[in-house]
């Protein structure tokens, strides 16, 4: 374990040997418990950030599907063509 010295507030101290105190454990695992707890969060979008993204999509799905310059049958031959261009590629690949 690494030691480490911090400032704190008066009112945070005050808080940790609180919650100390009451779980019977030392203010150092008060300490390393609340840190773990933060950093799970830390991962998470804020709430305005998430919602705003979410609002971005709804947008998106809602938009009109304009737009599209091929037919199905021309994106599929597309498609098509890609996947035996990789096909193609593969083989010569595996004979070197």
């Amino acid at each position: 374990m690494v030691k480490m010295t911090f400032s704190l507030p008066e009112g945070t101290a005050k808080q940790i040997r609180i919650v100390a105190r009451r779980y019977g454990r030392p203010q150092s695992h008060v300490v390393r418990e609340a840190v773990a707890e933060y950093a799970a969060r830390a991962d998470r979008l804020p709430e305005a950030e998430r919602l705003r993204m979410l609002a971005v999509l709804e947008e998106l799905r809602n938009k009109p599907t304009t737009g599209f310059t091929r037919t199905a049958e021309e994106a599929q031959a597309e498609i098509d063509a890609i996947r035996a261009s990789r096909r193609a590629s593969s083989l010569r690949r595996s004979r070197q």
